[in-house]
């Protein structure tokens, strides 16, 4: 390797590094001044790095400070972003999620472009169809969009979804800005999310948050299927999804497990279907 590439190389190690401390990630990310500053860079030097690792998803800028933070295609590609203990401890709490209810489950973070999956299991029998790890569906007509923003203030919400088209493209899907509040409104209460047929006809789905040790929302825990399948069983679905995101959240705060798999398993294993 060239002294140059060495030397671009070090330059963005540094960089993600200053973004992955503790203290940029209380803040929700630093500025490029700052970044430049505590890697000894010129100021244009980390401008343009930043820019090229925003392009590939590895940073992400915030379009209301300006500042950038770590991004979650960090942890798509494997990478430490920090936090590897969601990767590597949601696994089999999904899976246990999947064998009591046969549907589809997915972990999802919150990207500028909408919810992302991070992670994906399904039931033995379901086909593969397309891979949904690295996927981003919108925020405002997804159950994992909407527990993704349950920290978010209203202002934070209108930025986020500035740009998002209503009346939402399922029939059941928010009209207008607030209407999708309204909904907002009604998950936090609930402590979860659910849609139907918000995102595409014959769809429903439930959500709930995962917090880390600071008590933020990191990630969620979404089950979807089709309609004619989960509508008469919602509320079951909506509470072992919130059991998993719960289970997920306590090793994200350093806490052991409450159970070996979500709470109320072996409640809903005597009622399964």
């Amino acid at each position: 390797m060239s002294s140059e590439g060495s030397s671009s190389l070090h330059r963005t190690l540094a960089i993600l590094r200053a973004l992955g401390s503790d203290d940029a990630a209380e803040q929700g990310g630093l500025g490029v001044v700052e970044v430049a500053r505590r890697v000894g860079r010129e100021k244009t030097q980390v401008s343009r790095a930043l820019k090229a690792l925003d392009r590939v998803g590895l940073v992400e800028r915030d379009t209301g400070t300006r500042c950038y933070r770590l991004g979650w295609q960090v942890f798509t590609l494997a990478s430490n972003a920090g936090r590897p203990r969601l990767l590597a401890k949601a696994p089999p709490v999904l899976r246990s999620v999947v064998n009591l209810l046969q549907e589809r489950v997915h972990l999802t973070v919150l990207t500028e472009g909408g919810a992302l999956t991070v992670l994906s299991e399904r039931p033995s029998r379901a086909v593969q169809a397309t891979g949904w790890v690295g996927r981003v569906v919108p925020l405002h007509t997804t159950s994992s969009g909407r527990a993704l923003l349950f920290d978010h203030s209203e202002e934070e919400v209108r930025r986020l979804l500035a740009d998002a088209p209503f009346p939402a493209p399922g029939p059941a899907g928010a009209q207008d800005m607030t209407d999708f509040l309204r909904r907002l409104d009604r998950a936090r209460e609930a402590g979860h999310a659910r849609v139907e047929e918000e995102f595409e006809a014959g769809l429903v789905a439930v959500a709930a948050p995962v917090r880390d040790f600071r008590g933020r929302v990191t990630a969620a825990v979404n089950v979807s299927g089709p309609a004619w399948r989960m509508s008469h069983d919602l509320d079951r679905a909506a509470r072992i999804t919130c059991s998993a995101a719960h289970c997920i959240s306590r090793t994200m705060a350093g806490l052991p497990p409450a159970a070996s798999a979500p709470p109320d398993v072996n409640h809903d294993r005597r009622t399964d279907r």
